[in-house]
C-alpha cells in the first residue's frame, strides 16, 4: 500500500483532473480535463488548455468574456452528481453513520447494499488504507456502476474493498469469519432478516447501524434487534438540514431544507449467551395482528424501480469516467 496515496490531488490542474466551474447565477458545470478539449455553452467556450496548469481556485474567462470559478470538486460535490443506478445515501446521513457508527481507521466494516457506491466512497475514506470494506449487493449491475464510481473519483480500484453479489444472509457467513466484523451498515427493506448473521459477524462491543426510510421499517427492526437478545438498547435518530440564506443584513433560512430522508438505528453487540439487566420499565404488549405485520413484509415496501434500459447507460457512463480516471498520468 503506497503510503504517499493522496485521493485529492492538490496542486495544479493536470489533464484527467475533474473540475468544478461555477458561472453566473452560480450555476455548477463538472468537466474532466483532456488536452485540446473544448467545453461549450450558450455564453461561449472554455478551451481546456486554459485551465490546465491554472493553480486550483482560479477564474477561468471564457470567450466571450464570462468568468468561471474552477476548483476540484469535493467527495460531497461528486456523489450528487455522480452515475446512478439506485438511490444514493445522502450526503447529511453518510456524516451521521460516519460518526454515530463510529467508522474508524483500521476498521473491518461491512456494508449492504452498496446501491451506486455513495456510502462506499465515506466508508472507504473513514477506515483508510489499514481498514477493510466488505459489500454486499444482489444487483449486479449497481455493483459495477458503484465500482465504477469509486474508481472515478479515487482513480484506483481500492485493495482493501471488495462486493460480494447475493443477498446478506447467505454471503456474510463466506465473506466474514465470525467475531471479525467492528461494524455493519445495514441499507435494505429488510434489516430484520439478517439480525442472526450480523451479530456472528461483529465483535462483541462492535454496532450494527440500520438506515431505513418507514415508520413501520424502523418499528419492526428495533423490535427484532430487542427480540434476539444478542443486542444492547437500539438507538434511532433522523437528521434534517437547513441552509442559510446570506446576504448583507437579509439574513435568514433558505425557503427549501433536506428533511426527511430516513431514519438511523443503531445497536451495540452484547458478548454470547448474556442476558441485559431490565433498565426499562415492562413495555405495554404488542397486540398487532398477523394482518398488520403483513405490510412491514419487503414486497410492501416502496422501492423506486429503475429501468433496464436506464440501467445500461448508467453503467455504461460509469464505467467510462472510472476508465478515464484510470488513464490519467501519475
Amino acid at each position: 500500500m503506497n503510503n504517499n496515496y493522496r485521493e485529492q490531488p492538490t496542486g495544479p490542474f493536470r489533464a484527467g483532473d475533474k473540475v468544478q466551474l461555477t458561472g453566473p447565477k452560480d450555476r455548477l458545470y463538472t468537466i474532466t480535463l483532456v488536452e485540446g478539449g473544448l467545453f461549450g455553452t450558450h455564453r461561449g467556450d472554455i478551451r481546456h488548455d486554459e485551465v490546465i496548469g491554472k493553480p486550483e481556485g482560479s477564474v477561468i474567462v471564457n470567450g466571450s468574456g464570462v468568468e468561471y470559478l474552477a476548483l476540484r470538486p469535493l467527495l460531497t460535490d461528486f456523489v450528487m452528481s455522480m452515475p446512478r443506478g439506485a438511490a444514493i445515501i445522502y450526503p447529511k446521513d453518510s456524516a451521521q453513520i460516519i460518526v454515530e457508527g463510529d467508522i474508524f481507521p483500521g476498521a473491518r466494516v461491512v456494508e449492504a447494499g452498496v446501491g451506486s457506491g455513495a456510502l462506499s466512497l465515506y466508508l472507504l475514506r473513514a477506515i483508510g488504507p489499514t481498514g477493510r470494506l466488505d459489500s454486499f449487493e444482489r444487483r449486479e449491475e449497481f455493483a459495477e456502476i458503484a465500482r465504477a464510481n469509486v474508481i472515478s473519483h479515487t482513480g484506483r480500484d481500492p485493495e482493501n474493498w471488495d462486493i460480494h453479489l447475493g443477498d446478506l444472509q447467505d454471503e456474510l457467513p463466506n465473506a466474514v469469519t465470525n467475531g471479525d466484523a467492528d461494524r455493519v451498515v445495514l441499507d435494505m427493506l429488510a434489516p430484520w432478516e439478517c439480525i442472526d448473521v450480523v451479530a456472528d459477524a461483529l465483535v462483541p462491543g462492535g454496532l450494527v447501524l440500520g438506515y431505513v426510510a418507514t415508520v413501520t421499517q424502523l418499528s419492526r427492526f428495533t423490535e427484532a434487534l430487542r427480540a434476539s437478545g444478542q443486542f444492547a438498547e437500539p438507538q434511532a435518530w433522523e437528521s434534517m438540514v437547513r441552509g442559510w440564506h446570506l446576504e448583507g443584513l437579509a439574513v435568514r433560512p433558505e425557503h427549501r431544507m433536506i428533511g426527511h430522508t430516513g431514519f438511523l438505528v443503531t445497536a451495540r453487540r452484547i458478548a454470547p449467551n448474556t442476558v441485559l439487566p431490565s433498565f426499562k420499565a415492562r413495555a405495554a404488549k404488542n397486540n398487532a395482528s398477523d394482518a398488520d405485520l403483513a405490510i412491514w413484509n419487503p414486497e410492501h415496501l416502496e422501492s423506486r424501480k429503475v429501468s433496464e434500459k436506464k440501467l445500461r447507460k448508467t453503467v455504461r457512463v460509469a464505467k467510462a469516467s472510472a476508465e478515464s480516471k484510470l488513464e490519467q498520468p501519475e
